[in-house]
């Protein structure tokens, strides 16, 4: 009887391994796929940008009183964007204000001496929209820009003269690493026309400056 027992236990051992071999395998578990975060382009932002300018100014009543100025500009950055979660749109605010060495000057039988306008700082306070391409963003601007006209002539005093106006432009910007960003901006500035005294220039005239502006920055976003 012992025996018997003995000769099904092994029986019914052999068996349930057989049946455990012939089970398929659990296939390992797959790690979830890594989905990147997108980048938002909210917060306050410092920066420092410097450009090229361009353009054109007139003393009237002055014959061929209309001539080209150029030179560069550097300066500060202060800003704020706004983006929605989910939204590629960026709303911001932005200002700045740069040292400029923009001028120019023409000289003629009316100013045999020469007359130069001239322009030693810049600064300018826009909105901003902007459209999100992840780490890039392409966006539009405009706003007020505010500034200094200078007129010298030779022989007279000249006159300097703080002149608000306003601006208008584009740019692209984009992620360099972590929270830096670097920008490519294009501005077209108007600040009217500033009066010089017959005293101050010679004859009574009007000064005017329109400036394209070029200029790279970069921003560190808080």
């Amino acid at each position: 009887m012992r025996r018997l027992l003995s000769t099904i236990s092994v029986l019914a051992l052999t068996v349930t391994a057989s049946f455990a071999a012939d089970l398929p395998r659990q296939m390992p578990a797959k790690a979830p796929a890594y989905v990147p975060v997108a980048y938002n382009w909210t917060g306050f932002y410092l920066g420092i940008n410097g450009g090229y300018g361009w353009g054109r100014s007139s003393w009237d009543g002055f014959s061929s009183g209309t001539f080209n100025t150029n030179g560069g500009l550097i300066g500060g950055t202060i800003g704020y964007n706004w983006q929605g979660m989910g939204s590629p749109f960026v709303f911001g605010l932005e200002g700045d204000v740069d040292w400029a060495n923009i001028r120019g000057s023409f000289a003629n039988a009316a100013c045999a001496g020469g007359c130069e306008t001239k322009s030693s700082w810049l600064a300018t306070v826009r909105g901003r929209l902007g459209y999100s391409l992840d780490r890039v963003m392409p966006y539009i601007t405009g706003g007020l820009a505010v500034g200094d006209i200078q007129a010298n002539r030779v022989g007279f005093s000249g006159m300097s003269d703080t002149r608000a106006g306003w601006t208008i432009g584009g740019g692209i910007e984009g992620v360099i690493v972590d929270r830096w960003t670097a920008k490519l901006e294009y501005l077209y500035t108007d600040l009217g026309s500033s009066s010089c005294a017959a005293a101050s220039c010679g004859i009574a005239t009007n000064v005017s400056a329109r400036n394209n502006i070029l200029r790279a920055g970069l921003n560190y976003r808080f």
